[in-house]
């Protein structure tokens, strides 16, 4: 056995432990199946692409310029664009050896199951597949200076925890995933399919990117221990673990200002109260629990909430 498998072997990271028994097991390297690519995906963040989307769709038929085609256009550059992300960001703390600290899920790179330099070249392929997709809607909407924008998107992908000096690691991230994942996403949708000027996608991209913040709030609330002796110097970090699960509850609960602002504009709003039916166990179990297992159930329902919420908010707008 090397040098490197042993480190891996008295990680303190489990995840990491398995992956270098598996690797003693097999006698060499072990194999990578189609689970491992899967889990280095992240399935389970896609919500806070499609979320986005969901709600700008819902305004661009209230404004009467919704187009299936543009929509899914946008749908496939938020999808690849996240899964870029994941990839980039495995890659990125991999090589820093960030991941070494962490507990939870082993990543491709930090556990040495995969060469980095593969998981880069997967994180690119999705960029280049969110940057075809993203000129593809450009070409067919004719709005070209949404170039622009897809250029800034893909280098914040990047540089959150790219570069030398990734914001990420700065308490910046938070201000990343509200711009890109509440604001941009949801009002590029819109404007995408229509130029008629309103408010509603500036309120709804708010109250999306809340959803948003708050989920990265709580996966760094979680980690905050791992992360400060990684020298990631998350906002939760800054702010330590108390004030972090205040802030996580201000955001998953403001963006129900929304349907309680265009409640009586829009009757369909009603429907957006039902994401308390994920939100609440979500905001009572960050308040009251403890452990890592209770915030990663967590963390779930505040996906699913986001989901919901962007996906009727939208039905609420459109109809």
């Amino acid at each position: 056995m090397n040098t490197h498998a042993k480190d891996r072997r008295r990680s303190g990271n489990p995840a990491i432990r398995a992956a270098a028994d598996r690797h003693v097991e097999a006698g060499g390297p072990a194999r990578i199946t189609w689970r491992d690519w899967v889990g280095g995906a992240r399935l389970r963040t896609l919500p806070l692409a499609i979320a986005p989307v969901a709600a700008g769709a819902g305004l661009a038929k209230l404004a009467q310029g919704f187009s299936w085609t543009l929509t899914l256009l946008a749908l496939a550059v938020a999808l690849l664009l996240q899964i870029g992300v994941n990839f980039a960001n495995d890659y990125s703390d991999g090589v820093r050896g960030t991941d070494a600290h962490r507990v939870g899920p082993a990543r491709l790179t930090g556990s040495g199951l995969v060469n980095p330099k593969r998981v880069l070249a997967t994180a690119l392929v999705f960029f280049a597949l969110a940057a075809a997709s993203g000129i593809a809607a450009v070409v067919i909407s004719g709005r070209w200076w949404f170039l622009a924008l897809g250029a800034a998107a893909i280098l914040a992908a990047w540089f959150y925890t790219g570069g030398k000096r990734p914001y990420g690691y700065a308490g910046l991230g938070e201000v990343a995933v509200f711009i890109f994942f509440g604001l941009v996403a949801t009002v590029g949708t819109v404007w995408l399919q229509t130029e008629l000027e309103m408010q509603e996608p500036w309120i709804a991209g708010t109250g999306v990117g809340l959803f948003a913040v708050a989920v990265l709030i709580l996966n760094n609330t979680r980690d905050i221990e791992t992360d400060r002796l990684a020298g990631k110097r998350t906002l939760s970090v800054r702010i330590g673990d108390r004030a972090s699960r205040v802030l996580y509850v201000i955001c998953v609960l403001l963006p129900f200002a929304v349907p309680a602002v265009y409640s009586a504009v829009y009757p369909g709003m009603l429907l957006v109260w039902f994401v308390l039916i994920l939100a609440i166990p979500a905001v009572v179990i960050t308040v009251w629990g403890r452990s890592a297992r209770e915030l990663i159930l967590a963390l779930a329902l505040t996906s699913f909430a986001a989901l919901a919420y962007g996906v009727l908010l939208g039905v609420a707008f459109a109809f």
